[in-house]
């Protein structure tokens, strides 16, 4: 994980020291103050003048210590402006991430139990369907629908806490969720299949157990690994999806400080936000990963025994 991190850091600042436009213009603002003293000044109090991997050292130690600099556009320290907007971020996805699983593992069930059924084909089309809309577009869709035409949801924002924003965050949620979930439903679906003909599964059958309580106790137990697996990927990926998201629904976010520090070239704010969400991508998997032996003890014997 160390490893990686700092791999992924030094391209995301090697990404920014390489992308088009001078950060002075911006700093200095007004055109008329572009005097070479006055941005040999600038270059120099933001380490401007010296080379990449210098400048990645003082950033790199700054980071350690939680110091992420000052924003070029807000004229604030980054960290500030990630504390501001990280609860935000992370209650949409926790929200989008318990819709996922209901509907995305309910959705799976059904059409396993019902395979080759009209119930099957239908659910299979429809999460086809949901997976090949834009997150964007739906949430166009949505907004349109929902809350302009029929008004049962605010607009924008992301309300101020309890009920309020869970009632102001659901649009967004379920936008996030609905191609998330189509994913999970098809591995819940593959799974579960998979398992129907295993050999625990026909003894518990000729054990004389009723059919839900086989489906329920052996076959859906026996899937959760790939399953709680996938859950997991799509979790830690809907961190940079919530930059589309945050985006339509004009909530005041990471994802949508993203936009915009990229629109004013606000790069110490884009060099924390996206190792904000390689951060975030690594702690879910890991945690995944530690928590798959205990949900599923097969693997932690299989791990023994290599």
């Amino acid at each position: 994980m160390v490893f990686t991190l700092v791999i992924a850091s030094f391209i995301i600042f090697a990404a920014m020291y390489a992308a088009p436009g001078d950060p002075v213009t911006f700093l200095i603002g007004n055109p008329e103050n572009l005097t070479p003293e006055r941005i040999a000044s600038v270059r120099a109090q933001y380490h401007l003048d010296e080379p990449m991997l210098v400048q990645y050292g003082h950033w790199a130690s700054g980071v350690l210590t939680g110091d992420f600099g000052q924003s070029f556009q807000y004229h604030q320290p980054v960290s500030a402006l990630l504390a501001a907007r990280v609860p935000i971020t992370l209650s949409l996805v926790a929200y989008a991430a318990i819709l996922l699983t209901v509907i995305g593992i309910g959705l799976g069930v059904m059409a396993a139990v019902r395979r080759g059924k009209a119930v099957d084909t239908a659910i299979t089309g429809a999460t086809t369907l949901a997976a090949s809309i834009p997150s964007f577009v739906l949430g166009i869709a949505f907004v349109a629908l929902f809350a302009v035409e029929l008004r049962w949801f605010p607009v924008a924002g992301a309300g101020t806490a309890g009920f309020d924003r869970v009632y102001a965050l659901t649009l967004p949620a379920l936008t996030l969720a609905v191609t998330a979930l189509a994913i999970v439903s098809r591995v819940t679906r593959q799974s579960m299949i998979e398992q129907f003909s295993s050999e625990h599964v026909e003894a518990a059958r000729a054990s004389g157990l009723r059919e839900r309580y086989v489906v329920r106790d052996h076959v859906l137990r026996a899937a959760w690994g790939p399953i709680i697996t996938m859950i997991a990927l799509v979790i830690a990926s809907m961190i940079a999806g919530t930059v589309a998201v945050e985006t339509v629904f004009g909530i005041s976010g990471v994802g949508s400080l993203l936009v915009d520090a990229i629109n004013t070239h606000d790069f110490p704010v884009v060099q924390a936000v996206l190792l904000f969400m390689v951060v975030a991508y690594m702690i879910v998997t890991t945690i995944v990963d530690l928590l798959l032996p205990v949900l599923d003890p097969r693997i932690g014997r299989r791990a023994v025994s290599a």
